[in-house]
C-alpha cells in the first residue's frame, strides 16, 4: 500500500494499519447508508411514519460519518475506497434484500448490519490503538457508541 506524503508525524506502520481499518469502515458505512436508504424508501406497515423519519436521520448521520472517516484517511496519506464499484466489491456486510417491504423485516435486516458494522468498528479500535494511532481509535470509538445507540433503537422496534 502506497501512502501519499504528509507532514503528519504518525508512524508509517500506524498509518498503514489505520488506512486499512478506515477503508474497511468506510466501505461498510457507505453500504449501510444505502441499506438504510432502501428501507426508508420501501418500508410499509403501521409504524411507517416513525420508522421512515428515524431512518432518514440514520442515513444522513451515516453519510456524515463516512465523510469523517474518508477525511481521516486522507489526513494520514491514504486514498478512500469510496466509489460504488469498490464499495460493492469490498463491503463486509451481507447483501440487502431488495424486495423487502415489511417494516419488521427491514428493521431486522438493518439491526443485523448495524451489529456487524459495530463489531468491525470495535475490532478496528483495538487495531488502530495497538498500532499507535489514538486519533483514529478515538474517531472509531465515537462511531461505535453511535452504532450501538442506533442498534438499540432498531431493536426496540422488534419487541412485542
Amino acid at each position: 500500500m502506497a501512502l501519499r506524503a504528509t507532514r503528519n508525524d504518525l508512524g508509517e506502520n500506524a498509518k498503514k494499519v489505520s488506512v486499512n481499518v478506515l477503508n474497511g469502515t468506510l466501505t461498510d458505512t457507505i453500504d449501510l447508508t444505502n441499506c438504510v436508504r432502501m428501507a426508508h424508501w420501501t418500508l410499509r406497515g403501521p409504524s411507517f411514519i416513525g420508522l421512515h423519519t428515524m431512518l432518514e436521520g440514520f442515513y444522513n448521520e451515516l453519510f456524515a460519518v463516512a465523510d469523517e472517516v474518508a477525511e481521516r484517511l486522507v489526513q494520514i496519506g491514504g486514498t478512500p475506497d469510496g466509489t460504488s464499484q469498490i464499495v460493492a466489491e469490498k463491503t463486509r456486510l451481507s447483501p440487502y434484500p431488495q424486495k423487502t417491504t415489511d417494516q419488521f423485516e427491514h428493521v431486522r435486516e438493518l439491526a443485523d448490519r448495524f451489529a456487524a458494522l459495530a463489531k468491525n468498528v470495535r475490532e478496528g479500535i483495538d487495531s488502530t490503538d495497538e498500532a499507535g494511532d489514538a486519533d483514529t481509535a478515538d474517531l472509531l470509538t465515537g462511531l461505535s457508541r453511535d452504532l450501538d445507540k442506533k442498534l438499540w433503537m432498531l431493536e426496540a422496534h422488534l419487541e412485542k
